[in-house]
């Protein structure tokens, strides 16, 4: 136990990331006590629109949209734990200010839809800096480990959060959760200051203002098969399969009848799956491969398409663990392949068009799962997401057969086979600070 425990947390030997990760877990707590409490503020003050939740939603993440590449071209550019410092700032002065105004009890729709723009502002900076801030933790071989363990911190507080803020609503009103969650927001811009500068893993050359152009880490990512892949494939599933904020609080109370100590039941249960996929992640020292995250890929939109049909709340709960486990095990999975993969001077740059594929598209299926919630009823918003992200998984699948000369053979009779012939050379490079290098190429037969 004590040699497992010591894999799975070796990062937290690191100083800084102990006060990164314990910050983080933190401050996420009280977000997702936040977006659950708003959750519910919405449909009441909405009278139970699906499309309303989609709108709050899309407003949450639209300024990633809009203005992620250009946070990634300043975390290429500044240092990035001043930048997190600034922008977590920004994000707590903002939340204070929507807490008090929901405790005073005059708050409209309306209130909501601007404060949940005005929070995405502060994230969209914060996100693609923090994504690659992480490499400055830790050394390149801790850097996955370093990676799971802040998506199991990240899925932790999507279990305490929504639960916690399940059992205040029943116990309170949302104006008490929203001022506990706001109090937990500031723990971050702590952590950074308590960090020793000195400590971080920087390159000794940081970019001058006109070398970090936006397009030249636009035209770094084109030349680069091995990261278009996972990019192209988060981008789809991203925008169509990972808008659970709006299906899953309109499926509990619309559908499922739930009340508000049951109402963050769904979202814990997919976050209780999501910590076992971001755990299972922990322990992977060398990139992941293409077929790893093309078959996480698969496996996700199945179980998603199974949730849209769980015929009661209990079955969608217990469905909702592995696709919480696939979700979580294939965006780490392709966040690993393209951090290791990628040089360190345009690590913010392809961090910030990766987290602009993954969470700026948000803003369309989130509107699009809203709308068609709102027309063609909540369960079928989510296996036809399902179906799309599988349709998107298999074209992923076969672009990257044709592109490496990989092909599959199915074995037909009493034991049917699926197998994978091995015939050309995955592109695995390997980047650290000092440049490229290659990793030897395997042909196996799986």
């Amino acid at each position: 136990m004590r040699a497992v425990l010591s894999t799975t947390f070796r990062s937290l030997q690191v100083r800084n990331y102990r006060f990164f990760a314990t910050g983080q877990l933190i401050k996420l707590i009280g977000v997702w006590m936040m977006f659950t409490a708003q959750d519910w503020l919405v449909l009441d003050l909405s009278g139970n629109s699906p499309g309303a939740l989609g709108v709050v939603t899309a407003l949450q993440f639209l300024p990633v949209l809009l203005l992620t590449l250009w946070g990634g071209k300043l975390a290429d550019r500044h240092d990035k734990r001043k930048l997190l410092i600034v922008a977590n700032a920004v994000f707590a002065i903002t939340a204070i200010v929507f807490a008090v105004l929901v405790a005073s009890g005059i708050v409209v729709l309306w209130h909501v839809f601007m404060f949940a723009l005005l929070l995405g502002v502060a994230n969209a900076v914060e996100t693609p800096v923090r994504q690659a801030f992480v490499s400055e933790l830790v050394e390149l071989p801790l850097l996955p480990n370093a990676l799971a363990l802040s998506a199991a911190a990240f899925n932790s507080a999507r279990i305490g959060g929504p639960a916690l803020a399940g059992i205040a609503l029943a116990l309170f009103d949302t104006g008490p959760v929203f001022l506990i969650a706001t109090a937990l927001s500031i723990a971050p811009i702590f952590s950074y200051r308590w960090m020793r500068a000195g400590e971080l893993y920087r390159s000794e050359e940081r970019a001058k203002s006109g070398e970090t152009k936006i397009v030249d880490g636009l035209r770094y990512v084109r030349k680069r098969h091995d990261l278009l892949l996972p990019i192209g494939l988060m981008a789809a599933i991203g925008m169509i399969g990972f808008n659970f904020p709006v299906t899953l609080a309109a499926l509990a109370k619309i559908n499922f009848h739930a009340g508000p100590s049951s109402f963050g039941l769904l979202t814990t249960a997919l976050a209780v799956g999501a910590l076992g996929g971001a755990l299972a992640g922990s322990a992977r020292r060398s990139r992941p491969g293409a077929y790893l995250v093309l078959g996480a890929a698969l496996a996700f939109s199945v179980f998603e398409i199974a949730v849209g049909f769980a015929p009661t709340f209990l079955v969608a709960m217990i469905l909702l663990v592995p696709t919480g486990f696939f979700s979580i095990y294939l965006a780490q999975a392709a966040n690993h392949r393209v951090q290791m993969g990628v040089d360190a001077g345009y690590r913010g740059r392809v961090m910030a068009l990766y987290v602009l594929v993954f969470l700026g598209t948000t803003p369309v299926g989130a509107s699009l799962a809203g709308w068609w919630g709102e027309h063609f009823g909540v369960p079928s918003s989510i296996w036809a997401a399902g179906i799309v992200c599988l349709v998107a998984s298999v074209v992923a699948l076969l672009w990257q057969l044709r592109t490496s000369g990989d092909r599959l053979s199915v074995r037909v009779g009493p034991r049917p086979r699926l197998t994978l012939v091995r015939t050309g050379a995955e592109d695995d490079t390997l980047v650290d600070e000092s440049g490229p290098a290659r990793m030897p190429a395997r042909k196996v037969a799986a």
